[in-house]
């Protein structure tokens, strides 16, 4: 009878020690195919991350920067009007890569009237000046000027190394100078359809298909004494 016992407890230690391993192999697989998918998903969070971040960057460090706005008032038989020309200067920020002013676009308010404007030099060589000298607002004669309107600006070339801002494609890389033309006047659909009169706040941006847009923001004089004026 102890014998008979014996040869059943032994049999059921083999089974248990079988059970105990098919549950540890089983185990593995389970741990190695978890190990898998975390292992593809970390790759893939990874380069979507890296993407990310450097995306992140030419948002941050790129971009265009405003750094000098000229206005002119209309003169017209020794009698002197209101602010009629925007001269507004522009560059690429440090991190930028190229810009396309084709698809840039300027917004810019005066308080009553709010204007969207876009490169008008692609079909039309007027609106685009590539070696320009002498004065900042006779870049354009009269009749280039009234060809911007409150959906059309014109761009002079100040600097480019590279050649790279054409006209059908202004592309601005780092270095790069430009001059972004815009006509205010209530004749021929002016960009606020009126002249800016003194103490009147402008506001806007410069903004590029990527990155940071370049800011305008100034306040005309308090009256009009000379024809040309640094606006900000």
């Amino acid at each position: 009878m102890n014998k008979i016992c014996k040869i059943f407890r032994e049999k059921d230690v083999g089974a248990i020690g079988i059970g105990a391993m098919i549950v540890f192999i089983a185990m593995i697989l389970v741990a190695g195919i978890a190990a898998s998918v975390l292992i593809q998903t970390s790759s893939t969070i990874e380069l979507q991350a890296m993407k990310t971040g450097q995306q992140t960057t030419r948002e941050v460090s790129g971009g265009i920067q405003v750094y000098d706005i000229e206005g002119k008032i209309n003169v017209s038989g020794g009698t002197k009007y209101d602010l009629k020309y925007l001269a507004i200067g522009v560059k690429a920020r440090a991190g930028s890569g190229g810009m396309d002013l084709n698809n840039s676009f300027v917004i810019i308010s005066d308080g009553s009237q709010k204007a969207l404007l876009r490169y008008g030099g692609y079909n039309d060589a007027d609106l685009y000046q590539a070696n320009p000298s002498g004065d900042v607002f006779d870049i354009l004669n009269s009749a280039q000027w009234n060809k911007t309107d409150r959906e059309t600006f014109g761009i002079a070339v100040i600097q480019d190394y590279d050649g790279s801002i054409k006209q059908t494609s202004p592309t601005m890389n780092r270095g790069d100078k430009a001059i972004i033309f815009i006509r205010c006047e209530a004749s021929l659909n002016g960009a606020f359809g009126r002249e800016i009169p003194e103490r009147t706040p402008v506001f806007g941006q410069v903004i590029p298909e990527v990155g940071s847009p370049g800011v305008i923001k100034f306040t005309t004089p308090m009256s009009y004494f000379d024809e040309i004026y640094d606006l900000q």
